[in-house]
């Protein structure tokens, strides 16, 4: 069982009662309940419960011979609908039988089963991302309207709840939420001794040339603390010297952790922002010398000074994080490092770290970005061998006309190894483009050698992204697949072929 939030307080409740009266309908007994409660199930992260029922199912001593779910989503809501298959595999691999309770089908392997099950694990992670756009598209317009999104105010500042007239109603306390879906939180100045304490840092920054380091161990030694009894410290210093929350300003989607897949650092122009939003403590004009002298820092470091800097902190602390980068005293900070390398794990590769966390797939991206032009122009130059005429779109980089009858456009779509081990291939077709034909170059688990291509005609091209396995049937995919560019050249220079596709 499974329920995602707190707020489903009866869900595995209801639940329980669903499975226990299919377990008596069908002369079964219920020896173990596994469930994960408030728990998402994007993920396997956090999901104790369902890691708990897979070590016991792969260790061999069992003491039930079937698993009883709610329904297919109770596995979770995967991005990739294979995951959840891959659960339900183990199971039945280790010769335990899978039952859903609440399904309109038996899962007996027939091929409606198999159908119906497939179906109803892309549903599941298609209501997860139709959910997600939902709620990011309201979160940004609720930035844009002033009011505040999610996490803690800092230091300094509070917590008011507004009601739909936007008519204050009280300050939250920590761990306080709005009871109601129609109010609001915005952040105004907090207790005058906290906004006193933001200014000085400021001043003392400003006027009397001190260092966040220097301004920490000023604060610590007069006995006040940044929060919840924690001492000061460069990095907190910092943190108030370069957010513009203290200027009133409302500013999201900094960074993205959509779906529990990746957490990336947006580009400036991704940011939604309100400016003015909130009662500034600091005025805009000092927060604006602070940080002209912060950017000034790294000016006159080179490159190589910089990563040198870098890799000292590294052989003495053996990690690296934005944090302690922000907590070094005369290092250059997290953000100067990420400007000016393309990224702080950019940074951390120039030196031979490599973090924790795979950030793989950013390398793979940039890797795939830097590709794309020369498959294209490999594509151009051996359709001009048998084609009238092959322009770009001067409007469009990616999409080329073919004898001014018919539209083409190339993607790459980079190979993911699951749990299991096998491959898969998820294709993202940008539809704002609407070509006649659009050709997709699948790559090998090295990410550079084109194992095959797909040519989808318009017509037949899906609407959501598409997951290829290590075997496709191109028919069923209505596409056509070539090992190699050359017959597919053969066919798209035909009048005929080009017609009807």
């Amino acid at each position: 069982m499974r329920m995602s939030t707190d707020h489903q307080r009866y869900s595995t409740e209801n639940q329980q009662i669903a499975i226990a009266k299919y377990a008596s309908q069908h002369g079964m007994e219920i020896v173990r309940t596994y469930a994960d409660e408030g728990k998402s199930g994007l993920s396997l992260e956090g999901r104790d419960a369902l890691k708990r029922l897979i070590h016991d199912v792969e260790s061999g001593t069992l003491d039930f011979g079937a698993v009883l779910v709610y329904d297919i989503s109770r596995w979770g809501r995967f991005q990739d609908a294979d995951e959840s298959a891959y659960y339900e595999y183990l199971c039945r691999r280790a010769g335990i039988k899978v039952f859903y309770c609440t399904e309109p089908f038996e899962n007996d392997g027939c091929p409606m089963a198999t159908i119906m099950k497939s179906v109803k694990r892309a549903m599941a992670g298609e209501y997860s991302r139709e959910l997600s756009n939902k709620v990011f598209h309201g979160q940004c317009r609720l930035i844009e309207l002033g009011f505040r999104q999610g996490g803690a105010p800092g230091y300094g500042l509070r917590r008011m709840l507004l009601d739909e007239q936007r008519m204050p109603k009280g300050q939250l306390s920590r761990g306080e939420q709005k009871s109601l879906q129609t109010d609001r939180v915005v952040l105004v100045p907090g207790p005058d001794e906290e906004v006193a304490v933001i200014r000085e840092i400021y001043r003392s920054f400003l006027n009397v040339k001190k260092n966040e380091r220097a301004i920490a161990e000023e604060l610590n030694s007069l006995g006040l603390t940044s929060g919840q009894g924690r001492p000061w410290t460069r990095g907190t210093i910092h943190q108030i010297l370069t957010n513009e929350k203290y200027i009133g300003n409302n500013v999201y989607n900094r960074t993205s952790f959509k779906l529990k897949q990746k957490r990336v650092r947006n580009a400036e122009d991704m940011w939604i922002r309100h400016n003015g939003a909130f009662d500034s403590i600091i005025a805009p004009e000092l927060f604006e010398r602070v940080q002209a002298i912060v950017a000034a820092r790294s000016e006159h470091l080179d490159s190589d000074t910089m990563l040198s800097m870098l890799r000292g902190l590294y052989e003495s602390t053996g990690t690296l994080s934005g944090l302690l980068i922000d907590e070094q005293e005369g290092l250059p900070s997290s953000h100067s490092y990420a400007s000016r390398f393309g990224g702080l794990v950019r940074a951390y590769s120039l030196i031979g770290f490599r973090a924790q966390r795979d950030y793989r797939y950013i390398e793979i991206n940039r890797s795939l970005r830097q590709m794309l032009p020369d498959v294209v122009e490999r594509v151009v130059t051996d359709l001009k061998k048998v084609c009238g005429s092959v322009s770009a779109d001067p409007s469009q980089s990616n999409i080329m006309w073919i004898n001014d009858e018919f539209t083409l456009s190339v993607v790459l779509t980079r190979c993911l190894q699951l749990i299991s081990g096998t491959f898969r291939w998820r294709i993202r077709f940008d539809t704002s483009l609407a070509p006649d034909i659009t050709l997709v170059a699948r790559l090998a688990a090295d990410q550079r050698t084109i194992l095959d291509y797909y040519f989808f005609p318009r017509i037949d091209l899906p609407i959501h992204p598409l997951r290829l396995s290590e075997d496709n049937n191109a028919v069923t995919l209505d596409a056509y697949r070539f090992d190699s560019l050359e017959p597919l050249i053969a066919l798209t220079g035909r009048s005929a072929f080009a017609r009807a596709a």
